[in-house]
């Protein structure tokens, strides 16, 4: 007995040691404010000795980290995540990257000025206006010297719309910067959507009218008023919620051939601003939406949900058709693909009024001015930060951060075109692959170009690549191009005509507040659609009309109309003379 209790003595010690040992060692990894450091510990193969050895041999690293605020959704990645890891590693830098839940851009940044605590990076959104105004942004032009990267991302006269009144700039366009020639492949803007599975089952139909649309919806309905697993088949549903309005706002001006102005018609003879929320047209379109409402195909509770519920929605397969842009929803059809739904999944049609209208749903890349990156007084390493947008902008980072490693993600042939093998095509599919591999998820709000490459050989993007986008399709996607002849999913639409030197005029109305007399019309007008708009599409048939006239007679009276078009149109003649070099 006293020899079974020296050995358990003897064992408890070892057992006590051991667990120092491993406390001492697990101490070695620290980080310091806004600095992580890295702790490399040397091979060994002496046991508990050498562990203790590395401790004093141990390579550090520090890398800065900056923290970024995006006003929008997003997704999150982990820190491991073996791209972000590389970048980190190439560039001595990284982002903390968080994004916009629960609350709406103005009311999220409204809470940062009021504290006067800001991330290092923010992209604003709608809230940058009210940042420009409180004085919480750094202007870029006054560093930019140092960074020709950044100094050449744009034209002269391209940063001349970015810059403020008071003669500075304060952020860095994102999207829309085309370098060498615009490849793409996909529609990731507004337009009328309908399932995959629902064009093929029809055997491959010609929609061109809002009446052959919801007759495609009615037939299908009928056809299949349960999914595969079960679940109640809805027609049709769009965002409604907060500023996501886009279907209740726009189609009467995509439905009378116009492009995505946004804020109202131009007229290119005359130059000026026609308003559309008050032509015959406008009430064509909300009276065809409340007669589908009526008619059952529209979700009941399409003008009630939130963002989220209308995700989660359209997450289950079950809606037909929706009314969006592709940018807003494309989380939903990520989880349709996941879940293996990918049937289910949407393309454009080129729905109009009339079939003798050529659609502008699509258009040429265009730069928005009205929002960017920017850097905000609160971030302490201003040339720091600076430099890692520098450096994310290089070609090689550009590569890296699309494409990823060569070798690993992608080959490249004899001719340097890139392109992947069965298994990198496979990995590129896996939406949990990409979230742990890749970092454009992360980091797609720095700064980037679209089109191609610095090569002026390949895509920037991957799925816009001509030699790897049919083979990154799907079965039933390649069925469906297939069946229409067609090679893109852009073919869907009318192509491409030239944006006008005005385009887009609703860049110009992010920038307005309501202290002004245009600015407040603006925020009227705003304030009727989403309170009228709804109540007609909801209304019964035999309601619809008084309901509209009761709406166009308030919105006489209570917006400034005269104002608001009279500001866009001396917008539109500015942008016009700009382009003409007068």
């Amino acid at each position: 007995m006293k020899k079974l209790s020296t050995r358990i003595a003897v064992l408890l010690v070892i057992t006590l040691l051991a667990s120092f040992l491993i406390g001492c060692k697990k101490k070695e990894d620290t980080s310091t404010g806004n600095q992580e450091t890295i702790t490399k510990d040397n091979d060994s193969k002496d046991g508990d000795a050498a562990d203790a050895d590395s401790s004093e041999k141990a390579e550090k690293k520090e890398y800065r980290m900056y923290t970024m605020f995006n006003a929008v959704p997003g997704t999150e990645v982990p820190d491991d995540n073996r791209m972000l890891v590389k970048l980190k590693e190439l560039t001595g830098a990284w982002a903390k990257v968080s994004w916009l839940t629960s609350q709406t851009a103005e009311e999220r940044i409204g809470v940062m000025i009021a504290g006067g605590d800001y991330p290092d990076f923010i992209t604003g959104s709608t809230g940058t206006p009210a940042l420009i105004e409180a004085g919480a942004l750094i202007a870029i032009d006054e560093y930019w010297d140092k960074y020709p990267n950044i100094k050449n991302y744009l034209s002269e006269e391209e940063w001349n719309r970015v810059r403020d009144k008071d003669g500075h700039i304060y952020l860095i366009p994102q999207f829309g910067i085309i370098q060498g020639k615009d490849m793409a492949t996909y529609h990731w803007d507004e337009a009328f959507w309908i399932q995959k599975d629902v064009l093929i089952w029809d055997n491959f139909p010609k929609i061109r009218t809002m009446d052959q649309y919801f007759d495609l919806i009615t037939r299908y309905l009928e056809a299949h008023p349960t999914t595969e697993d079960g679940q109640e088949t809805v027609g049709f549903s769009m965002s409604t919620d907060d500023w996501r309005y886009f279907g209740v706002e726009n189609p009467p001006l995509f439905l009378s051939g116009y492009p995505n102005d946004g804020a109202c018609i131009v007229d290119p003879e005359t130059e000026t601003a026609i308003d559309y929320n008050t032509i015959p047209e406008a009430k064509t379109y909300y009276q065809r939406i409340n007669k589908a409402f009526n008619d059952g195909l529209v979700h009941p509770e399409t003008f009630t949900m939130s963002y989220d519920q209308y995700i989660s929605l359209l997450s289950t397969g079950r809606v037909l058709g929706t009314l969006d842009q592709m940018w807003n929803f494309n989380t939903a059809q990520e989880a349709l693909v996941t879940q293996g739904k990918v049937g289910k999944t949407y393309v454009p049609l080129p729905i109009t009024f009339d079939e003798s209208i050529k659609d502008r749903w699509h258009s040429p890349s265009a730069l928005d001015v009205s929002n960017g990156l920017s850097i905000t007084k609160s971030c302490k390493d201003i040339e720091g930060a600076l430099q890692f947008v520098e450096d994310l902008l290089s070609p090689e980072m550009m590569t890296l951060r699309y494409w990823g490693e060569e070798g690993v993600d992608y080959m490249v042939g004899d001719d340097g075109v890139f392109y992947k093998t069965p298994e990198q095509r496979a990995n590129y599919d896996n939406q949990d692959w990409v979230t742990q591999n890749l970092v454009n998820a992360a980091y797609a709000y720095f700064p980037h170009y679209e089109g191609q490459l610095a090569d002026g050989v390949n895509a920037q993007d991957p799925k816009n690549q001509p030699n790897e986008f049919y083979e990154l399709l799907y079965p039933v996607e390649k069925e469906l191009l297939d069946g229409y002849g067609y090679k893109t999913f852009l073919e869907f639409l009318s192509a491409d005509e030239p944006n006008e030197s005005w385009y887009p005029i609703w860049s110009y109305t992010n920038t307005w507040n309501s202290d002004t007399d245009y600015g407040a019309a603006k925020a009227k007008i705003t304030e009727l659609k989403h309170e009228w708009l709804p109540k007609a599409m909801m209304a019964s048939e035999d309601q619809f009309d008084s309901i509209w006239e009761e709406y166009l007679e308030t919105y006489r009276k209570e917006v400034d109309v005269d104002a608001y078009l009279d500001e866009l149109t001396a917008e539109v003649k500015r942008r016009v003379a700009v382009a003409r070099g007068e």
